[in-house]
């Protein structure tokens, strides 16, 4: 079972996305001299059930990251296992 994961992206007031690369200040302003602004940030879960969008990016990665921690985490087989699955080849 893989973890979960809930990337957060920006978007612009169109809701086109905001590239990686595109730089703000802390209120949304943009830094790149071709981007119209941040208008929200949003996240969306890979179990398909939580997403969550606000206009404070903050808010929204501390929101991703309490919903990520309600998921369990993917136990790892047991060391003993692991030393007899592994395969050392020369």
């Amino acid at each position: 079972m893989a973890a979960h994961r809930a990337p957060l992206t920006n978007h612009h007031a169109d809701e086109s996305a905001c590239p990686p690369d595109h730089r703000h200040t802390s209120t949304g302003k943009p830094l790149h001299p071709n981007c119209p602004g941040r208008s929200y940030s949003q996240a969306i879960c890979t179990c398909g059930t939580w997403e969550f969008k606000n206009s404070g990016k903050g808010y929204v990665d501390e929101c991703r990251k309490r919903h990520l921690a309600t998921h369990p985490t993917p136990a790892k087989a047991p060391k003993v296992l692991r030393d007899l699955l592994r395969l050392d080849l020369p």
